[in-house]
């Protein structure tokens, strides 16, 4: 079996899901008392957030491509950048190490295409619906169209992630604001929602839902989990 290589702590509540998601996954696929091998390095999210507010994105990258490094160094076959905004240094990240880094947009653009989803609304941090290092693969690369919020729901979103969901905070009018944002997508010609940040599994479920959403944790754990016993 190969080793998964997991960069977390962005939060380290969605880096829990993380390793619950794959171990999952291997004892489905592989059964008995299988688990996953998993070389993990996770940082100090309060660091990486105060870069990301200075938009010291050049700081990130060498914090985090230090760790992608202890990563490899511990065995790691390849790399799961656990968050979705942070893949804003992905190209930075791959540079130092020499193993894989499995992007988070590739895995969930794909499984988008594989179910027929060609128009697809996109929730995440400002920094993912804003900025073109998530949707520009989404667009540019897959072929897909994406849709964000207007202005005043990206607020809505980002302060939600950050101020609740990143400290494990969870409440219902807070999944009041963002189901009602998910219909206005749908209204807009979305097809389907990707979660585009780690956290918002952790508030908004399909059972809440008619609209598909993606949840892209769970993605790139299918997606490592398929490479792992291949």
């Amino acid at each position: 079996m190969k080793t998964i290589g997991l960069l977390g702590g962005m939060s380290w509540e969605s880096t829990a899901g993380y390793y619950k998601a794959i171990n999952e996954g291997v004892k489905d696929k592989l059964g008995g008392l299988h688990s996953a091998q998993i070389a993990m390095f996770s940082v100090d999210f309060a660091i990486i957030e105060k870069l990301q507010n200075k938009g010291d994105w050049a700081g990130a990258a060498i914090i985090l491509s230090d760790a992608a490094q202890k990563v490899e160094a511990a065995g790691a076959d390849f790399l799961l950048i656990c968050t979705n905004t942070m893949h804003k240094v992905a190209p930075e990240i791959q540079r130092t190490i020499n193993i894989p880094v499995i992007h988070i947009a590739d895995a969930t653009a794909e499984t988008l295409i594989e179910n027929g989803i060609k128009t697809v609304g996109l929730l995440g941090t400002a920094f993912t619906m804003e900025q073109d290092f998530y949707k520009g693969i989404l667009e540019e690369k897959h072929g897909l169209d994406v849709i964000v919020p207007n202005l005043q729901d990206r607020k809505i979103v980002h302060e939600i992630i950050y101020n609740e969901l990143c400290l494990g905070k969870i409440t219902p009018a807070s999944k009041a604001e963002y189901l009602k944002i998910i219909s206005t997508l749908c209204e807009n010609g979305a097809e389907a929602v990707i979660l585009g940040c780690t956290e918002i599994s952790m508030l908004v479920k399909q059972a809440d839902t008619t609209t598909p959403l993606y949840d892209t944790t769970q993605i790139h754990a299918n997606k490592a989990v398929e490479l792992l016993t291949n």
